[in-house]
């Protein structure tokens, strides 16, 4: 289903060219999203919610939370650090947008002083800024559900509760060893094994203060981030809290080389970015890794040409999601058009032969081509 079906795109949230004003709007529409998930079944709401998930921690503590509290906050959150992929565009408008139809209130934590630790944008926290509501236009654009979102800046808010916040990330540092909290340093895209400054040994103390500071009930955020998630169930336990945030982590997409497990910014030809044209994008696609099934009867240890295929995992979790389908178009001799309605047909074609790499490729260029417009 199309996204941008959801979002009332003449609401003054949607129109608004500020962030802040569309903060604003969405929270005057307060309710409008219980009353979704009001429409659903308790089974409907939590079967919506485990669709985004690649991993949940806890799945029965989701159920009880959906049982008891009509309107659950789902937090969210992004470093405005450049360019925006598909991954961050599409894939999180998704999943936004489930999350609202499941009747839950969305904070989106834009993490400008964050990227500003991360030295993201040399550092400029106006750069950071205006990199931060392009994110948001393009949100918008691609339909997303601003009735059930709110934006909210980590700057200005924690300037706003200074003396709930800091005592706060104090309270997690002085619990957790150095070594603990290294571990975490991933969710910035940095090894634990680089220098890091302080500054970055920080960053986790803060993302984890940010759950409780936001009062979380669901940490909607990337298998990359499942690290400083666990940190935050963690010290529930210190604290002897007996709600813990549940962590509901999305599929990260690969990239297009063969042994991308991550899509990255750091290399341009392995990412579609919202802004590529039509061209750049059948480019990237063409030049992806897409193999052929081995002949019948042969041993190949690299027979598996499925697991880690970015082709098929952009076919899954961007194309399924948005048109219900997937549309191959090729000639009579080649077996003419056909359309897939599950991952499965895909899938089985593609392993037999029947759906060559160069089909799927093409017509999966063609689908990204039409989100993106």
């Amino acid at each position: 289903m199309d996204p941008s079906a959801a979002a009332d795109v003449s609401s003054s949230s949607a129109a608004s060219t500020d962030p802040s004003a569309a903060a604003d709007a969405s929270s005057s529409a307060a309710g409008i999203e219980a009353v979704a998930g009001m429409a659903m079944s308790l089974d409907e709401r939590f079967d919506l919610l485990m669709s985004i998930g690649e991993e949940c921690i806890q799945e029965d503590e989701l159920w009880q939370l959906l049982q008891h509290k009509p309107v659950p906050v789902c937090y969210d959150g992004f470093e405005p650090s450049g360019r925006m992929h598909i991954a961050q565009g599409i894939v999180k408008t998704i999943n936004v947008n489930k999350m609202v139809r499941a009747g839950c209130k969305v904070k989106i934590w834009i993490a400008d002083w964050f990227a500003q630790l991360n030295n993201k944008m040399g550092g400029d926290l106006e750069k950071i800024r205006t990199v931060g509501r392009y994110m948001i236009e393009i949100w918008k654009a691609a339909g997303m559900n601003l009735d059930g979102v709110e934006f909210l800046w980590s700057s200005e808010e924690i300037n706003k509760r200074a003396s709930e916040y800091w005592p706060l990330v104090m309270d997690i540092a002085r619990r957790n060893k150095v070594k603990r909290i290294t571990r975490c340093c991933t969710i910035m895209g940095r090894a634990d094994s680089e220098d890091l400054t302080a500054a970055q040994i920080f960053y986790p103390c803060m993302q984890c203060a940010d759950i409780f500071f936001l009062k979380a009930d669901i940490c909607q955020l990337g298998m990359d981030q499942r690290k400083v998630n666990m940190l935050a169930r963690e010290y529930c336990d210190d604290i002897k809290r007996k709600n813990k945030p549940i962590i509901l982590s999305h599929h990260m997409l690969p990239g297009f080389k063969q042994g991308q497990e991550k899509m990255s910014k750091s290399d341009p030809t392995s990412a579609i970015f919202m802004e590529d044209d039509e061209a750049q994008v059948k480019l990237k696609i063409n030049q992806a890794f897409c193999p052929p099934p081995p002949p019948p009867n042969t041993v190949d240890e690299n027979s598996n040409i499925v697991d880690g295929n970015p082709c098929l995992e952009y076919i899954k979790y961007i194309v399924f999601p948005w048109f219900d389908k997937f549309e191959v178009v090729r000639k009579e001799k080649n077996g003419g058009n056909k359309t897939f309605l599950s991952m499965d047909e895909v899938i089985v074609d593609y392993t037999s032969g029947a759906l060559h790499p160069t089909d799927v490729k093409t017509s999966l260029a063609k689908a990204i081509n039409e989100i993106l417009k």
